[in-house]
């Protein structure tokens, strides 16, 4: 699938043609990325985004202990996807691909929804309890990716310290 940002300057192909999963995320950390009532996130086997100096990404640590690795265009502000270390998949943010069936999408934290959760759709508390992506579909294979996220932040002066790596 092809990814882009709001204004057109960050353009990228997704590793398969439809994603793993669809969620919609009612947590805190999402509201607030997404300056909105909840998050949307498809999740796709991990793959190298593009070498495009409007790709930078913001780092924070996670409530579980995790980091999260969070890449947008830095023309736009538009929020690309997210990478956690040591995960064989990453989140690209649902704004960025267009065609998506929703209805089907897996509502997640929902115990602090700010909306109501549509009649008949899956939804959990807290977090998902598969998140065993082999389970859609995919082999173990095809979702162990050997490259890297990159994204540089800034000027070339500033890009090394800027970068965000994705340990494998």
């Amino acid at each position: 699938m092809e990814a882009r940002c709001q204004c057109g300057s960050v353009v990228f192909e997704t590793p398969i043609p439809r994603p793993l999963a669809l969620y919609i995320c009612h947590c805190h950390d999402c509201r607030r990325q997404s300056s909105s009532a909840f998050g949307t996130s498809a999740i796709f086997p991990r793959f190298a985004l593009p070498d495009n100096k409007n790709i930078s990404c913001y780092s924070r640590p996670t409530s579980s202990g995790h980091v999260l690795y969070c890449y947008f265009c830095k023309v736009c502000g538009t929020r690309l996807l997210h990478a956690t270390p040591g995960k064989n998949v990453v989140s690209v943010k649902g704004g960025c691909l267009d065609g998506l069936d929703w209805k089907k999408a897996i509502h997640i934290w929902t115990k602090s929804a700010m909306v109501p959760i549509p009649e008949g759709s899956e939804c959990h508390s807290e977090e998902a309890a598969n998140t065993d992506y082999t389970g859609y579909g995919s082999s173990q294979e095809e979702l162990d990716q050997p490259d890297l996220l990159r994204g540089s932040g800034g000027d070339e002066a500033t890009d090394a310290a800027n970068i965000c790596k994705i340990p494998i």
